[in-house]
């Protein structure tokens, strides 16, 4: 695997991660606690979740940031992370609206919208420092 990519890889893992924390400890705390408390575990299942951020930043990394590598885009890598965030969080939330009781419209909406801010963000840093920094 060359630099680049491993650079990258780790680069859009630590935006991910950082972004995710930050809107699930601190933003989205009170949105999720409102809309769908009552499902919530009172402690996070951490394998599960760890679990989902590895095959998710793997799937980033093959879906936005390689092809956004190769074009030397950070813009592609934008562009497709903002339609694979999307696609990916719409899917999550969007079978729990069809199968869960209780399961909000606003998680729905305000989720897939975060889904594709945060995969196009670290999908574009992921670009964009290997290429300013690795040679």
């Amino acid at each position: 695997m060359s630099k680049m990519l491993v650079v990258a890889f780790a680069v859009g893992a630590v935006v991910f991660l950082v972004l995710d924390a930050l809107w699930l400890g601190v933003v989205g705390r009170g949105l999720y606690q409102r809309e769908i408390g009552a499902l919530l575990l009172e402690r996070p299942n951490f394998g599960a979740a760890a679990v989902f951020y590895v095959l998710y930043l793997a799937a980033m990394t093959y879906f936005c940031v390689m092809p956004g590598l190769a074009e030397a885009s950070a813009a592609r890598a934008l562009i497709n992370g903002v339609l694979f965030g999307a696609i990916a969080y719409a899917t999550y939330d969007l079978t729990n609206l069809a199968t869960l009781k209780g399961w909000s419209t606003t998680v729905v909406v305000i989720d897939i919208a975060w889904g594709a801010f945060a995969t196009a963000a670290a999908s574009a840093a992921a670009v964009a420092v290997p290429m300013r920094f690795v040679s």
